[in-house]
């Protein structure tokens, strides 16, 4: 794989997104090679999955250059079901799935990280679901993940304010499951070893009852999100939010 690793230790599988030097964002060739990787991870034995990204964050969400590559329906309907092919197989596959993130957790990666079973934050991690900055909306299941860990009402204000949070105050929030202060990838395969070691069919079983019940719901939003997503990408707010972006400076929205 390009932009991807995977390796095994005894029971549990560690899964690595490799564009580090890019702050692991997400294009639409990385986006069908994951779907592909974590299909692959469904498939192996091992029951306990650990989720991060190399470098300096564990994903910066979608690269921009991708607003570019999706002008068609076409093409855009093709990354969203590979984006949907990803966090529904974290949610529904028969592992416990760690995120274990750092430094951006942005976006698309923010949605990806939530997928999982528990999130592993270490202190320096920068996280949003700053969508709104560029006049879009929360996609890869996110208003699922946010109404589940936060309620209707706050995931509500997060999604509109896009502000970026510490690990600290994400955990107050009840965003994330644990701050760590070393390396949250040492800790994850340390907590995924001690995991191995309990009757993890039971731990499965009860993923099993909690996420069927849910599933129904999940690929609501996420069809939801897809037909929203396509028509926020034709506003002209969208369009400011990304020129702003490029351009480093702060965007002129106007409603429209």
């Amino acid at each position: 794989m390009k932009f991807f690793t995977i390796e095994e230790k005894e029971n549990m599988i560690h899964l690595k997104i490799a564009r580090g030097g890019k702050y692991n964002a997400l294009n639409a060739e990385m986006l069908k090679e994951f779907a592909e990787a974590v299909q692959a991870v469904q498939e192996m034995p091992g029951q306990v999955v650990v989720l991060s990204g190399e470098g300096d964050g564990f994903c910066a969400g979608g690269d921009l250059a991708m607003m570019r590559e999706i002008g068609d329906s076409s093409t855009y309907e093709q990354v969203m079901n590979h984006i949907e092919s990803i966090v529904i197989t974290l949610y529904s596959m028969p592992k416990v799935v760690i995120s274990a993130v750092h430094g951006p957790v942005v976006g698309l990666g923010l949605s990806i990280a939530l997928a999982a079973d528990y999130v592993m934050a270490e202190v320096n991690a920068k996280i949003s679901m700053n969508f709104i900055g560029i006049g879009l909306a929360p996609d890869g299941g996110g208003h699922f993940w946010l109404e589940q860990r936060l309620g209707t009402q706050q995931a509500k204000q997060f999604a509109w304010q896009g502000q970026q949070l510490t690990a600290k105050e994400a955990y107050d929030l009840k965003l994330i499951d644990i701050v760590v202060q070393g390396s949250v990838q040492d800790e994850a395969e340390q907590l995924a070893t001690k995991w191995s070691r309990k009757p993890l069919q039971s731990m499965i079983a009860t993923k099993n009852i909690y996420h069927q019940h849910g599933l129904d719901q999940l690929l609501n939003y996420l069809s939801r999100e897809r037909v929203t997503q396509w028509e926020l990408r034709k506003t002209e707010d969208h369009r400011e939010g990304v020129h702003a972006f490029m351009e480093k400076r702060v965007p002129d929205f106007r409603g429209k």
